[in-house]
């Protein structure tokens, strides 16, 4: 029985590795390459009368983050009914 949690819990583990990569992969490429690295290209684009870049280096990538936190919650939770792990 010991045997079978822990390749329980590595599955569990591998996939939830696996969401965080891909989250943080998302959070950085909107926080630095929205932001800085991609901002001259996106300041030819307007939102809300200001450039896109800026926006997205002072709000854009704000809601973004609350996004990934709520999308991180719902997998977690969808990952811990597959487990058994869930309250």
């Amino acid at each position: 029985m010991k045997k079978y949690e822990g390749t329980s819990a590595q599955r569990y583990w591998k996939e939830n590795l696996k969401y965080l990569t891909i989250l943080l992969a998302i959070w950085f490429l909107v926080s630095y390459g929205a932001g800085i690295l991609f901002a001259d290209a996106l300041n030819n684009f307007r939102l809300g009368g200001f450039k896109l870049g800026f926006w997205f280096a002072q709000q854009g990538s704000i809601y973004v983050f609350v996004i990934l936190i709520f999308v991180y919650i719902r997998l977690m939770n969808k990952l811990d009914k597959k487990y058994g792990y869930d309250e």
